[in-house]
Order: structure tokens, then sequence, then C-alpha cells
């Protein structure tokens, strides 16, 4: 036995002529997966799993008409508009396309802004596509909102842990998103429970996953948010769900593709000098510790380590005198530059600072507006006055979970300054939104496009959907 960086001890294995990585993690999942229909799954877990399905049905209404949505649905239409067969809706609206199709288009429109769920420990967003994904199979095939919830908490465990598994900073290094990447297993492993794929196969549906795993960082370069929603939400959706029908079909490959020392896994990218790999983590607890509890809400319709900070100036805005702001500074860990500087409006945060001081609210059209962000010269003018600027005290020990802060101040001509330091937003793992507040959310969100009695009764809809023989009649409550 030896050890290789990162991945832990591997052993010899005379028959394959190689070595194999250790711990063998294709049983586990495979287990998991294919027993994941009668598993049993705690009241928690069920609960947080019908809150980010209400969380994400509510992002896909309120981002229905947004550009990546109307692009992606009119891509979907054209290409199985007219499908007899496997037709399936696009969420959010009353028309109907083959199930891939269909799928990838509510995906998009799940991810059309930034509002749906995130999980910030492995940088993925599993919402938009593993519950288009769940939702279609179970309308297309008659399931019923057990199976949905059933396929949603096992979704949710792959698009957590496969990050994490294959190290983050090994992600990052190469240029891999992890939100490419993600969703895939996480689509593919929802997509399979739905369809009871039994255990003998999941090793097939992995490694169609890994053939189809993708998605680069570029996505940070991207100013219309179109690039990002199919990184993010669109990809995952697609290549998951066509690995579990390719499995379904009878299509076999590499069974052993997270194991072999020549499979995907096994690959200087993860194994390499400084790796930060961890295999233990895809199937340490697996079916007993849950990753929906690392799942976070947004709170605002913007960037996740944006969150602070609006909430920040939101808070201190009562006090301010607009007229009389000479500067505004924002003092966050991370990626801090990224933020300063993002093309993508509900990224920026010198533009959010500018459009929340002249609106006196930040609005969910206007935090994606990039018309207003180059065009409006009010906005031009006040992001001048806005600098954005690290704070190494926020940063998280190595070892310790990520947080998201922010130190906002508010300098005025006149001399009065206003500081608000905001270590938490509702909605972070570390202080989650309870299931009233993501109801709160939900309604907010749905009842502007669709009425308070229609919201209302999808909230209630959603809350019983383990009761529901079928999902049709929530999916039509969705629809205009």
């Amino acid at each position: 036995m030896r050890v290789q960086s990162g991945v832990g001890p591997i052993e010899d294995d005379g028959a394959a002529g190689g070595v194999w990585l250790t711990p063998s993690v294709t049983e586990p999942v495979a287990r998991f997966i294919s027993g994941s229909p009668e598993a049993e799954i705690s009241s928690e877990f069920r609960d947080l799993a019908k809150r980010h399905i209400l969380d994400t049905l509510a992002s896909i209404v309120a981002c229905r008409d947004l550009e990546p949505s109307v692009l992606a649905r009119t891509f979907a239409l054209e290409q199985s508009g007219d499908a007899r067969r496997n037709a399936v809706t696009i969420l959010g609206t009353s028309e109907k396309a083959a199930l891939i199709d269909a799928v990838f288009a509510s995906a998009m429109a799940g991810h059309g802004a930034e509002i749906n769920d995130f999980i910030p420990s492995s940088f993925v967003q599993p919402g938009p596509s593993i519950v288009s994904a769940a939702l279609a199979l179970a309308e297309l095939r008659g399931g019923g909102g057990d199976a949905v919830v059933r396929a949603v908490v096992t979704g949710y465990e792959l698009a957590g842990r496969i990050p994490r598994a294959l190290g983050i900073d090994n992600l990052r290094r190469f240029n891999i998103a992890n939100h490419g990447i993600g969703p895939v297993f996480g689509v593919a492993a929802a997509a399979a429970s739905m369809m009871r794929l039994p255990e003998d196969r999941i090793g097939d549906l992995l490694s169609y996953c890994v053939q189809q795993a993708s998605g680069c960082y570029q996505w940070l370069l991207d100013v219309e948010h179109i690039e990002k929603s199919f990184v993010f939400a669109g990809l995952g959706a697609r290549a998951g769900l066509q690995a579990a029908l390719f499995t379904e079909a009878g299509f076999r490959g590499v069974r052993k593709a997270l194991d072999h020392p020549a499979g995907w896994m096994g690959s200087a990218t993860f194994t390499g000098p400084g790796s930060d790999a961890d295999r233990n983590y895809l199937i340490e607890d697996l079916g007993v510790r849950s990753e929906l509890p690392l799942t976070a809400y947004k709170r605002f319709p913007v960037g996740g380590p944006t969150q602070p900070a609006v909430q920040g100036i939101l808070e201190l805005l009562p006090e301010v005198d607009v007229a009389d702001v000479e500067r505004i500074r924002i003092e966050m860990p991370g990626r801090w530059e990224a933020f300063r500087d993002a093309e993508m409006p509900a990224l920026n945060l010198r533009y959010l600072m500018a459009i929340i001081l002249l609106d006196g609210e930040l609005d969910f059209v206007g935090a994606q507006s990039l018309e207003r962000m180059h065009g409006d010269a009010a906005v031009r003018a006040l992001m001048e006055r806005v600098e954005v600027v690290h704070d190494p005290e926020q940063e998280h020990a190595p070892g310790e979970a990520r947080r998201e802060s922010a130190r906002v101040s508010v300098r005025h001509a006149s001399g009065r300054t206003l500081e608000i330091f905001v270590p938490y937003v509702v909605g972070f793992p570390s202080h989650p939104m309870s299931r009233g507040e993501v109801e709160a959310k939900a309604l907010e969100l749905l009842s502007r496009p669709l009425g308070r009695g229609k919201a209302e009764a999808i909230v209630a809809a959603v809350r019983d959907l383990e009761a529901a023989t079928e999902v049709s009649s929530l999916i039509a409550l969705i629809s205009r």
C-alpha cells in the first residue's frame, strides 16, 4: 500500500495491473441512489427538500421573462415543441417540449437571475436543475410528490458532495467550474431515483456523468447572465438527465470510473501535488448526514457574496442623505475584486449600492438591468463614489466553514459617517431561513406575476407535496 497526495491510500490490484483509489466510492454511491425510493428519510430532511423545491419554483416564476429564460424556452420549442412523445411542461409556462429540452429550459429559468439556492461550501446551485428534472419525470411518468421529494434529497447529496470530493482548490486551480460539475451528478442521481435504476447500473450512470461533467470559471467574464445560467443550471440539467436516460436505455460504460486509477478521479488534476481532493467526503455518512442543511437561500436577488453588503446599505438607508454622500466603502472577504468589477449587474456591488441609494429599495428587475448599469448617468456617477476592498480579518481560518460578511460605511460631505457590520445574512447555512421565512420569500416572488391567491395555493401545495399522487396540478399552478 502507498499514499498518493490528495486521495488517501491506494492499493495494488494485480488483476487490473494497476492501483485503485481508496476508499472505493462506487458501491456506496450506487447503494444510496438505488435505495433512495424506499429509504427512510427524516422529517427534517423532507421539510428542507420541500423548502428548496418551493424556493426554486418561485425563482422560475420570477425569472420567467428574463433573457436567459426566454432564449432557452425559444430554443426548446424550436427543437421539439411539436413533440408527440415524451413531452413535458416548461415550468412557469403552459408550453411543452420533449423531456430533455423542457428540463433544460426550466433549469435555465431557475437561474435566470441571482435568486435561487446555493451550497456555499461546494460552490454549486442545485435547485434549478434538480427540481426541474424531478418534476418533469414525475409529470411524464406519473410519479407522485413523495417520489419528487426523495429525488431532490438524493440529488442534492451528489451535487454537494462531488465538488468537495474532487477538491475545491483543485477545481479552481484548473479552471473547472464546480457549478457545472456538481449539478450533472445531482440531476443524474435524482433522475435515477425517479426511474428506480437498479444498483448494478449506477456505475454506468456515473460513467456518463464523468464524460459530460464540464464548465469553467470563464462564467465570471459573462456579462448578460446567459452563459452563467447555462453553466450553473442548463448544463447540469441536460447532461445529468441524459446520463440517466442513456443508462435506462441500456448504454454501458466504465462502471468503476470513480475508483479506477486510469479513471476520472485518478487524473493528475485531482491527485497531483497540493491536491485538496477528499474522496471520503463523497461517501461519509451518506444517507445519514445531508447536504440540505448546508444549502443556503438568497434573501436578495443578487449574488451570494454581495448579500451582506446589500443588507448593510438597506439597513443604513433611512439615515443616509443621498445628496450628501461623498464615499461608500465596502470591506469584505473572498474574491472582492470580482464583485467590485463585475460586468454582471447583480454581482457588481458598486452598481447595487448606487441603485439602492437612488431608488430607496432593491428592485428585482433593477438588480438585473445591464442597460441601467451602463446607461443611467446618475447611477454611473454614484458608482464612482463606491469602493470595495478586501478585509483579511473577515476571512475564515483554514478548515473553518466559508462565511460571507461585509462592513459598509457611508461618509457624507458634511463629515457625518454611518457604519454597519453584517456578519451574515439570514439564509446562509450558519443562520438558515425558517420555513416561514422561505414561504414569505416565495410569496413575495410569486405574488407579483401570479397574484396573492395563486401564490398561497402554490405554497400550500408544496407544503403537502408528499401527499400528492401527481404533480400536474402544482405544475399548472405556476404556469402562465
